[in-house]
């Protein structure tokens, strides 16, 4: 203990980790990324992604850098969900965790680190049995996800740049458990100056296509904010 002040050296020492809530959207479903442990205690089992902080590195920047290996991308956007500390959350050893949830259009995921990481894709609404307590993480994380999507639009980074309002009612349903009406939700969109129509169609569902949009962030931030749907 030599190094530390004599007022710290009364207390022990902790492990501090991250743990990150990866959310992605398809098929009018929304998806969280996980992968088996590798080491013990609890080797095999299915855990969010998480690593240990480094020393020397800030707790966000520990985030990102789990989050660009896992995924391939360096610029998520993510926010933060709070802090786990119970003191038998972990079996192996006394560990804080600071928790994380990503927002990720899985087009933009590389598929080939899957096998790198033992990880899958499932359903929020049906994942395996977690290690710990990251079913409660994934829980908090996805109510704090819900919230920041009805009040901004961090919806928006699920989806790819181009998308039918069909993809975006479909994602809306998917981040509150509810169908919406379609006529209702058209009429609310319509209002929002930010999502921008484009002069192309999508064709992939139907020969007579159905028009694209974009999310102009500029125009949001002129605009200012509004609740979603």
């Amino acid at each position: 203990m030599m190094g530390y002040p004599s007022h710290y050296k009364k207390y022990p020492r902790f492990f501090v980790a991250v743990d990150s809530v990866v959310l992605g959207f398809d098929r009018g479903e929304l998806y969280v990324l996980i992968a088996r442990r590798s080491y013990s205690p609890e080797k095999g089992s299915w855990a969010l992604i998480g690593e240990f902080v480094r020393g020397g590195e800030n707790v966000s920047d520990a985030a990102h850098r789990i989050l660009k290996e896992i995924t391939g991308i360096s610029d998520l956007f993510m926010r933060q969900v709070g802090a786990f500390g119970d003191a038998d959350r972990d079996s192996g050893a006394r560990v804080v965790t600071v928790a994380y949830y990503a927002l990720i259009n899985r087009k933009d995921y590389d598929e080939s680190l899957s096998g790198k990481y033992s990880a899958r894709w499932v359903r929020i609404s049906e994942p395996p049995p977690l290690v710990f307590d990251h079913g409660k993480i994934l829980a908090a994380a996805v109510r704090k996800m819900r919230c920041d999507a009805a009040a901004s639009a961090s919806a928006f980074n699920l989806l790819p740049k181009e998308f039918t309002l069909a993809n975006l009612k479909k994602l809306f349903e998917a981040i509150f458990g509810r169908t919406l009406d379609k006529r209702n939700f058209r009429k609310k969109i319509a209002e929002l100056p930010y999502i921008r129509a484009l002069d192309k169609k999508d064709y992939t569902e139907s020969k007579r296509g159905a028009m694209l949009y974009t999310f102009d962030k500029k125009l949001y931030e002129k605009y200012g904010k509004a609740k979603f749907p």
